[in-house]
């Protein structure tokens, strides 16, 4: 592989593809490309409204494809668990992408369930959702899961400790341990699955203007989001390129975590990148799974 680009996504004929987060940004762009190369879309997000939107979106770049949509809002296990048992009763699920996420919210909050709201949604809503939805990935034939993460997976502030954030809270502190446990997860996942079909995959998108950039701690990164947008950020549509290649390339192995090949790894062609220090260690890895079960109540068995 020289220079990937979209162009190289083959036919997905017969596939369905489900991606949270699926109404905007990455997920949005992440439908699009797929639809248009034949798949099955199920777009998955936390309000109709904006799903309805999105469906639009796809139509307009693909008029023949067929596209559902389901409301789920990961803060909320309960949400979780009722949107994952329509899925699991009757689809089969080829492409399950774990792409909702939230950064960089300026002051602690919890979800329902009483998770700090970060961590609760980018992880622990992910690991819940894909637990209850397994029974669809396994009806496929050639399935895969691809979490994304973030270059901040890498940060130091991201260690998986004090997993809620009781201690001590940062907003970017938070999205780092989030985006880590997702990496930490995906490797995990790999592991479990070892001797199936499946390929379980974690990407990063660069560095890219989406709808997570909204929040911000305090006025000063909201004044300089914009600036770094035009500076510094790449579209959407680029950030979906390593998403777009685990979920088509034939390349790809499981275990693998994707980014962007480009100066800072911020865009370019996608190829295997750097792991955070020390995410392939399996003690690690079985500490987060089993911690996810505790604070979940779901037992996940792939």
């Amino acid at each position: 592989m020289s220079h990937w680009t979209p162009d190289a996504v083959p036919e997905q004929g017969g596939r369905t593809a489900l991606i949270t987060g699926g109404n905007s940004g990455i997920g949005l762009e992440t439908a699009r490309v797929l639809a248009r190369r034949g798949a099955r879309i199920i777009l998955a997000g936390r309000s109709q409204a904006n799903l309805d939107g999105a469906v639009q979106k796809v139509l307009d770049v693909a008029p023949a494809a067929e596209v559902a949509t389901v409301v789920v809002d990961l803060s909320d296990l309960a949400s979780v668990g009722e949107a994952a048992a329509r899925i699991a009763e009757t689809e089969t699920i080829d492409l399950l992408f774990n792409n909702a996420g939230i950064m960089n919210l300026p002051t602690r909050q919890t979800t329902r369930d009483g998770f700090e709201m970060t961590f609760g949604t980018n992880h622990l809503g992910h690991f819940a959702f894909d637990a209850q939805v397994w029974s669809a990935v396994q009806r496929s034939s050639a399935p895969r899961v691809i979490t994304v993460s973030a270059i901040a997976a890498r940060w130091p502030m991201g260690r998986l400790e004090d997993l809620m954030s009781e201690k001590s809270y940062r907003g970017m502190g938070a999205y780092a341990k989030s985006k880590r446990a997702n990496v930490v997860y995906t490797l995990e996942l790999a592991r479990r699955t070892a001797d199936t079909p499946l390929k379980a995959l974690v990407v990063h998108p660069g560095a890219a203007m989406t709808n997570l950039q909204q929040h911000g701690d305090g006025a000063l990164a909201r004044a300089f989001t914009p600036i770094a947008a035009r500076l510094f950020m790449g579209s959407s549509e680029g950030a979906a390129w390593p998403s777009l290649y685990a979920a088509t390339a034939s390349d790809v192995k499981s275990g693998q975590f994707i980014g962007p090949a480009g100066r800072d790894q911020t865009s370019g062609t996608p190829k295997p990148a750097k792991l955070p220090r020390n995410a392939d260690d399996p003690e690690q890895g079985a500490h987060l799974w089993a911690e996810s079960e505790r604070l979940t109540g779901i037992a996940f068995k792939p």
